[in-house]
């Protein structure tokens, strides 16, 4: 029993099984928001918008392996587990259970990690340039600190700006400018989630980013492993 339990769990954190999971949480969540969008044509607005991240979800599930397949790589498989996490905790314990609202700092600490994860990718990418064939480059282990927390840096902005432009064009609150129930926050304070995203995220990247220099420094066999790598 112990033994089968065992196996059960080793599947379900590989990245296949937890991939199936998430998409299986996420793809009853879009069904059950299309009943409420039927039957509840009051609240329509809000679940329409919430069945638009479901959808975006689960189009952001098959992304690396569209990216991988395209450009002929191998994902690592503790990247791919690491970026399904994220989606599932974005947007399917964020949004559809509102853990945004329901738990103190979540938001925070998702863009703390999107820090880190951007820049583990943006390692990856320095890294499979330093052991390409074709591309003959040697990197110093600043340049790839210093890439590594300008790329992470970079895409937190965009993604800012994407809240942002979303919020204004379909009056959603993923910048949290507003409380649970509508009340519109001024000052200061409709500023705070933006500015913490934004630190959090620099925080992230910058401890991944020192980590990555002395990893290049000292050729970390560990951290290659996170490594694209070339199809034959």
């Amino acid at each position: 029993m112990v033994k089968k339990l065992h196996k059960i769990l080793q599947k379900l954190i590989s990245s296949k099984g937890l991939f199936a999971f998430v998409l299986a949480s996420l793809a009853i969540a879009t069904i059950f928001v299309s009943f409420q969008i039927a039957f509840e044509p009051g609240h329509k607005g809000d679940y329409l918008l919430l069945l638009v991240q479901c959808i975006l979800g689960i189009l952001l599930l098959f992304v690396p392996s569209l990216a991988a397949h395209s450009l002929k790589v191998t994902l690592s498989s503790w990247m791919m587990v690491a970026y399904v996490l994220f989606i599932y905790c974005a947007l399917y314990l964020g949004e559809v259970h509102m853990f945004y609202y329901r738990v103190p700092h979540w938001d925070t600490i998702l863009h703390f990690s999107s820090g880190a994860l951007l820049g583990i990718l943006a390692y990856t990418l320095v890294s499979f340039l330093n052991n390409s064939d074709t591309v003959p480059v040697a990197l110093s282990p600043l340049f790839v600190a210093v890439f590594t927390f300008s790329f992470a840096i970079s895409l937190g902005v965009l993604w800012e700006v994407y809240e942002f432009t979303f919020d204004s064009l379909l009056g959603m609150n993923m910048q949290k400018f507003a409380t649970e129930d509508g009340t519109l926050l001024v000052g200061r304070t409709a500023l705070q989630d933006t500015m913490k995203d934004l630190i959090a995220a620099c925080i992230g990247a910058l401890i991944f980013s020192i980590i990555g220099f002395f990893a290049v420094k000292k050729k970390s066999a560990w951290l290659q492993k996170l490594s694209l790598k070339r199809l034959k």
